[in-house]
């Protein structure tokens, strides 16, 4: 398998001069995914917790509903990249194939699969009620993702996407040089592990777009911190689903577009 970080050499242009260096950069891997043996989408992604991708994508896509519907998962490595093939359940097995049919076929990261401009702008689910947090925990969350993201401290290249519990602190992390791969690397994970997200955050170092929001609640996050500003249309989405949608989460604060009421006192910051 494909190693997530390589290393490769290049020449280093200062104002002192040019010397030969050496680079740690992420690999890019074409990640095929298949369901019962029909296509489905190809994803460019870091080779990484391939089976939590396999299993976060089916989810957050709308393959499957929940992880019990996948029987079995294989990673397969083929010379021009990695096939993950996902079997599901024989009831599941038979709904997807007969929608299945109906696609016009996979149109690109983010919306894979997809048949419409109604089933791109599909309506996520509504979120739940999940907890109130104060202006210090949503920093913490933030804060809590840079010590654990091994790849970006070597690279300077992926993002990351987290989900933070506040009793349980930072529970899962993953990475990937796409932004949707490493969320929806995090659904698998959670999933996997037989966490639900409902009473915790998801914690992004990417911009927040309409997909985002869309993945976040199809696992039930009621809340996204990202570090990046939103889109239009993600503001518009996270308040139509019922989503807390934090963004350009700072040293010193961050800003709330959507349902502010799951956060409430004062930022309180300290000064060595």
């Amino acid at each position: 398998m494909p190693r997530p970080i390589v290393r490769v050499p290049c020449s280093v242009w200062r104002a002192t001069g040019a010397a030969e260096g050496e680079r740690a950069i992420p690999e890019e891997t074409a990640i095929a995914f298949t369901f019962n043996t029909a296509s489905y989408a190809v994803m460019m992604a870091t080779p990484q917790d391939l089976e939590d991708f396999a299993v976060g994508f089916a989810l957050t896509e709308g393959v499957v509903s929940s992880i019990d519907a996948i029987d079995a998962i294989e990673v397969v490595e083929e010379e021009i990249g990695i096939e993950l093939r996902i079997w599901l359940k024989a009831p599941d097995a038979a709904e997807f194939l007969g929608r299945r049919r109906k696609l016009a076929g996979p149109t690109g990261c983010g919306l894979c699969g997809i048949e419409s401009l109604t089933e791109a702008m599909r309506p996520p689910p509504k979120v739940g009620k999940g907890h109130v947090l104060s202006p210090n925990q949503i920093m913490t969350a933030v804060e809590s993702l840079f010590p654990r993201q091994e790849i970006n401290r070597e690279t300077r290249a992926v993002h990351a996407a987290g989900f933070w519990d506040p009793e349980r602190d930072l529970v899962a992390l993953r990475e990937d040089v796409g932004r949707h791969n490493a969320l929806d690397k995090l659904a698998g994970a959670l999933a996997r592990d037989g966490t639900t997200a409902d009473q915790g955050l998801v914690v992004l170092t990417s911009r927040v777009s309409v997909e985002m929001v869309q993945k976040s609640a199809a696992i039930g996050a009621p809340i996204i911190a990202a570090v990046s500003a939103p889109t239009a249309l993600a503001v518009r989405m996270a308040e139509a689903c019922g989503m807390t949608l934090v963004a350009i989460a700072r040293k010193d604060g961050f800003e709330v577009f959507s349902h502010p009421h799951r956060i409430k006192g004062k930022l309180e910051t300290h000064v060595a």
